[in-house]
């Protein structure tokens, strides 16, 4: 919590339902964000955590008599959509560990909310923000340093993020709302990767220029390096950074009267020069996976090409 604020702060592990029933006692409502994300690579991981942790939240909130919960998913359980927009009635069909646990973890509370418990899922897609980090920090290094941008194949595909700021509110205005539901998430205001990528070469006009690799090729590299541990990669990336995946966010708009306030671009643009502003302190960072940068590896001989 931030300093000054109104909060009890607990800190334990959610595998552990003793510390999470301690959380819970005497809560109304409870928002469960505790995840491990696609960079963790640990497919036992996703389960104690994504999985078993989900269980345990419902668990106790059920116990505690909490009035309701809400369970932040992810884009993730979609894998490559046969359709865009993708809906709440889109099923879904994961590619990898990390999806297969978050869309395990949905059908939790989708149980739960049938035995009674008030559930409600919402589920953002990638999310910016101040402070989120991870593998956007590569991009932020490469553009900060004027190094080409990389898009797999022309780029084009249609990529939606979110801000931390707007799943927020999304998240408050769910936790308001009586009744089990699910909510996709995502900016209004978006375009394809290239166009994205652009925004932000053109806002740091630092020489930055964006450069398209083979898909195929680009993707059997990312996979080599990340199996060698000489590149951040997780499955989630090579599958999906060439795809198309955008959400359509009218039932969020209109059961909870939710607006998202920045478009892609404006996100880009924020969370970079917030990456400039504390680069000198992020090399030593601790923190998620998302709160730290990624470090470079090999990525590194990509910055020397012209």
């Amino acid at each position: 919590p931030r300093p000054g604020a109104e909060v009890e702060a607990v800190v334990g592990d959610v595998r552990d339902l003793d510390v999470v029933r301690a959380a819970s006692e005497g809560a109304d409502i409870v928002l469960h964000n505790v995840a491990q994300v696609p960079l963790a690579k640990d497919r036992d991981l996703f389960e104690a955590v994504n999985v078993g942790g989900t269980a345990n939240v419902l668990l106790a909130a059920r116990d505690a008599g909490v009035g309701k919960v809400v369970h932040t998913s992810s884009s993730a359980i979609f894998g490559i959509p046969d359709a865009n927009p993708v809906t709440e009635d889109t099923p879904g069909k994961p590619l990898e560990a990390y999806g297969r646990a978050k869309l395990t973890a949905e059908a939790i509370c989708a149980d739960a909310a049938a035995a009674g418990l008030d559930v409600t899922i919402v589920r953002p897609r990638t999310i910016l923000g101040h402070g989120r980090l991870g593998i956007m920090a590569i991009l932020f290094e490469f553009v900060a340093e004027g190094a080409p941008l990389y898009v797999l194949g022309t780029g084009a595909n249609r990529y939606q993020f979110v801000h931390a700021t707007d799943l927020a509110d999304a998240c408050l205005r769910a936790a308001a709302r009586s009744g089990p539901a699910v909510y996709n998430l995502g900016a209004t205001r978006f375009g394809t990767m290239r166009e994205t990528l652009q925004a932000l070469a053109d806002h740091a006009g630092t020489g930055s220029r964006v450069r398209s690799l083979p898909a195929a090729p680009a993707r059997l590299a990312m996979r080599a390096m990340a199996g060698t541990g000489a590149a951040p990669f997780a499955p989630y990336h090579w599958l999906l950074y060439s795809e198309s995946l955008w959400f359509d966010v009218t039932r969020a708009r209109t059961e909870l009267g939710w607006e998202p306030t920045r478009s892609n671009a404006e996100m880009v643009v924020e969370s970079y020069e917030w990456f400039l502003a504390h680069r000198s302190e992020l090399a030593s960072a601790q923190g998620s996976h998302h709160q730290s940068p990624a470090r470079l590896g090999l990525l590194r001989l990509l910055k020397r090409l012209p």
